[in-house]
Order: structure tokens, then sequence, then C-alpha cells
């Protein structure tokens, strides 16, 4: 009988064990993420000449607020046109690249080449999104710059 009983104790603790570790206890916390939304590139680079008559060659995305995302809604009637070469499927992305050109090319090369000027250029394609778009960016990202 205590031979039983040295068995069975040892496992009627693991059972309860168990239950615990899988019913009972609180799940672990996950840690929040840095950018709550989606990140989306513009799949086109941008050349572009500057007010100073420099050049610019710069690379853009966007941080959509949390819940909006860049694919087209399902419409159910077929396959979803292609967007043109070089676009994404953003649907006013041709709207957004011409904020970004407008923006930019008001802009010397000193604004893109310092922390203070690409924050401030930011601001402002920002804005005009806001502005003249059904766009919900959250943040611009300017991912490449080179300029000559």
């Amino acid at each position: 009988m205590k031979s039983k009983i040295k068995i069975i104790i040892p496992l009627v603790l693991v059972l309860f064990g168990g239950v615990y570790k899988f019913a009972l206890a609180k799940p672990p916390v996950l840690p929040k993420p840095k950018i709550a939304g989606e990140v989306y590139v513009l799949p086109k680079d941008f050349l572009l000449n500057l007010k100073d008559g420099k050049y610019a060659k710069l690379g853009v995305g966007l941080v959509f607020h949390h819940g909006f995302t860049s694919a087209p809604a399902a419409g159910g009637h077929g396959a979803p046109v292609a967007p043109p070469e070089g676009y994404g499927i953003l649907p006013q992305e041709a709207v957004v690249r011409d904020i970004v050109t407008d923006v930019v090319t008001t802009s010397t090369a000193h604004d893109l080449t310092t922390r203070k000027g690409r924050e401030h250029l930011k601001e402002r394609i920002l804005k005009r999104l806001h502005k003249h778009t059904d766009v919900q960016a959250e943040e611009v990202l300017l991912t490449d710059i080179a300029v000559q």
C-alpha cells in the first residue's frame, strides 16, 4: 500500500502542476510593438531636382495607423486590376508620389542631409498627405537618401 502511495502522490502533483501551467496560469504579457501599424514602402525610388540645383534620390515609406492597410478591398468581381509597372498596391499612390515630389523639389540639399531638415520635410509631407488623401499615415520614412 505504501509503495502505491509513493507512486500516486508524485503523479497527482505533476498532474496538478500541468493543470495550473496550462489552464490556470496567466498568459505571458507580450511587449507592445514599437510600430503598431503596417509599414508600406513605395516601390519606386524618387530621382528629383532640388531647389538649389542639386539632385536627390530617395526612397519613401509610410507607417499607417493601426487597422489601415495598403491592400485594396476585395470586390468579388474577378481578379483585381494590376497597378501600373513600378507602382504598388496603394490605391492613392500616384497622389502620394505627387505630394512627395512637390515637397522635396522645394527643399535644398541641406534639408535632406541634416536630421532637423529631414524631420521638417517628413512633417510637411505628412501634413499634405492628411490634407489631400485618404491615406491614414502616422509617419513618413525616408528610407534611402543620396544627394549630389
